[in-house]
């Protein structure tokens, strides 16, 4: 009886082997297909196989079959190239809000969408270094809440903590739950911020997913007024450094010509260069001018200068000098 069973999911075996074991170099007679068959417990003969086959092509499978006289079948096309695979293996890898023990996971289903040849190819890639990576399980979960609540039109709360010096996670604002309207989620620095408005004073603000707890998709809607539809999450993130808040200003910069492919990599090709002929170009960027920005700038020594507004000019000189003040003179254990 449990054999009878089984015969009903033959095709979704076929499939299934097709998929994990057969490729160009590895193709299978109509033997081996029944003798892997029967591993699954299915019984099948000769003629099925080949009109289980066609079944199968008719479904969109791309399975070929040998031109020698003793040959065999094998799936010759697949919904993701090995190339694409090793991007998403390489992606799972590198991100710091995936775990460790899920980036294990959603490689070894990756793996899964490989054939047997590309599978080892993929393997050789399989390495989770000792990188930082969140601590944070939930925060996989928790992007999809997020994006539920967003598709729905919902608000979300949550505890919103930092690290102290203790390594112990604080709840900001003595353990107060934070309740926003969710514009977009952006993935910025290899780690998963939400944009959303703060509902108590209707400021638009960056909140680090793998730092959320307790988030709850809430039954309020979003207000209308604060769904602006000027809101370009691509333009947004593109102005911030780090994720970091801070006024929106045009900042004007002069850089010396080999700059050209630091701010083309960083505010893509948009802005006008205005060019000089002292080996010079101007640069206007609308950035949101935080001390990552101004640290952004200082990285560059003398090679990148910000004309205007005078305000954020003075901003960048006194982080130097404050920044300099704190490492003028020995270091408080050698005194």
């Amino acid at each position: 009886m449990a054999k009878r069973e089984r015969q009903k999911a033959k095709l979704l075996y076929l499939q299934k082997i097709f998929l994990e074991r057969t490729d160009e170099e590895h193709p299978l007679s109509t033997a081996a297909l029944i003798a892997a068959l029967e591993e699954y417990g299915v019984s099948a003969e000769r003629k099925s196989i080949y009109s289980d086959i066609a079944e199968l092509c008719a479904f969109g499978m791309d399975i070929v079959r040998t031109p020698e006289r003793a040959g065999g079948y094998y799936l010759a096309s697949r919904e993701f190239e090995t190339a694409e695979l090793k991007l998403l293996v390489d992606a799972a890898q590198s991100s710091r809000f995936i775990t460790k023990k899920k980036t294990e996971v959603l490689i070894r289903k990756l793996e899964g969408l490989a054939g047997r040849r590309d599978k080892s190819k993929l393997e050789r890639q399989v390495f989770v270094s000792n990188r930082i990576k969140t601590m944070n399980e939930s925060v996989f979960y928790a992007v999809d809440a997020l994006h539920e609540a967003i598709s729905e039109d919902r608000c979300v709360s949550f505890l919103y903590y930092d690290w102290n010096e203790k390594k112990e996670k604080v709840a900001r604002h003595g353990g107060r739950e934070y309740l926003v309207s969710p514009l977009s989620l952006i993935w910025d620095d290899e780690n998963y911020y939400l944009a959303a408005v703060d509902r108590r004073d209707g400021v638009l603000k960056n909140y680090r997913v793998d730092r959320m707890a307790r988030l709850r998709v809430r039954p309020e809607r979003r207000e209308k007024k604060e769904l602006s539809k000027s809101f370009d999450p691509a333009l947004y993130s593109k102005r911030m450094f780090g994720m970091y808040g801070g006024e929106v200003e045009t900042v004007l910069l002069r850089c010396e010509n080999r700059m050209a492919n630091v701010i083309i990599d960083r505010f893509g090709t948009e802005p006008p260069f205005l060019c000089r002929k002292e080996g010079t170009f101007d640069a206007p960027v609308s950035v949101a001018v935080s001390p990552l920005f101004l640290a952004w700038i200082i990285n560059f020594g003398g090679a990148i200068e910000i004309l205007s507004p005078g305000w954020v000019r003075e901003e960048l000189v006194k982080l130097a000098r404050e920044a300099a003040a704190a490492h003028t003179g020995e270091p408080e254990e050698e005194r």
